[in-house]
């Protein structure tokens, strides 16, 4: 089932088997305040279940570029596109969160982001390979967030 996040009211909604779901969603509202402000987009999710194609998708890009396998299952994911880019997002069950920007202009911006729920320890998988920054959010609390650049077309 779909569900559009409010980021008025912060909801655990699908997010609910996570030790961090309360963090979690924040991260999540914090990210659909973004999109709304920004694009004037409703911030969708679905369960992970039903969003297979998402995720295999940031998976693969993982994979391919890094040979990063993140260790925890995802709960929910969303796919859209705003203006020219191709966005996901997939919602993990330790409160990873992992978005794919990707434009569709030649030569454009393309990136991997990973954001931390706050107070979530850094993932094995991650930890020796990036920096994470920190951020304050009024939803999410402090987020620690860190990024690469894709290099190959996909």
């Amino acid at each position: 089932m779909t569900y559009t996040v409010d980021f008025h009211t912060v909801s655990t909604v699908g997010l609910e088997s996570s030790p961090a779901a309360e963090a979690l969603a924040g991260l999540r509202a914090n990210e659909a305040r973004y999109f709304k402000n920004k694009y004037d987009h409703e911030f969708t999710v679905e369960p992970a279940a039903d969003a297979e194609d998402t995720i295999e998708w940031v998976h693969r890009i993982l994979q391919e570029e890094r040979g990063i396998v993140i260790s925890s299952p995802p709960l929910q994911a969303t796919a859209f596109q705003v203006e020219n880019i191709r966005m996901a997002y997939v919602f993990y069950e330790s409160g990873l969160s992992v978005n794919v920007m990707y434009s569709l202009d030649e030569g454009g911006k393309r990136a991997v982001g990973f954001k931390l729920a706050d107070g979530m320890e850094v993932p094995d998988e991650l930890a020796t390979r990036f920096k994470f920054a920190r951020q304050k959010s009024k939803l999410a609390g402090t987020i620690r967030g860190s990024y690469f650049t894709i290099k190959k077309e996909y």
